[in-house]
């Protein structure tokens, strides 16, 4: 199974920026599907953020359309996560995963350990 790193969170203010990424152990380039979840407390449920098929088309949450942008590197087994205009609501852990599926659902089947990103006001 492959594993998953992520690496890019920390603590910024509101409007700021962040990138994410999250590299492969091996190749991604095979018809993975690419993606990005967020959980903001423990107890809260884990929320599909973007994600990104082999073939580059790309799907988006409604809370981040138009200040997230998910992209992939086949060549360097890695997916980016570029974030603007932060807002305190986005603070969460980030987690990366791999999957099966199409360019208007997926199914995650491995998970890196995931990120966190504070956002603060």
């Amino acid at each position: 199974q492959v594993q998953l790193a992520e690496s890019g969170g920390g603590l910024v203010q509101a409007g700021g920026s962040l990138r994410l990424s999250c590299a492969a152990s091996r190749s991604i380039s095979s018809g993975a599907v690419m993606g990005w979840y967020r959980q903001g407390s423990p107890g809260k449920q884990r929320e599909l953020v973007a994600f990104i098929t082999s073939g580059g088309s790309t799907n988006y949450a409604d809370s981040v359309k138009g200040r997230f942008t998910i992209s992939r590197d086949n060549a360097k087994n890695t997916v980016y996560l570029q974030m603007i205009s932060l807002k305190p609501e986005d603070t969460a852990v980030y987690y990366c995963n791999a999957g099966l599926g199409g360019s208007s659902s997926y199914t995650p089947m491995a998970w890196g350990q995931g990120t966190q990103v504070t956002v603060s006001s």
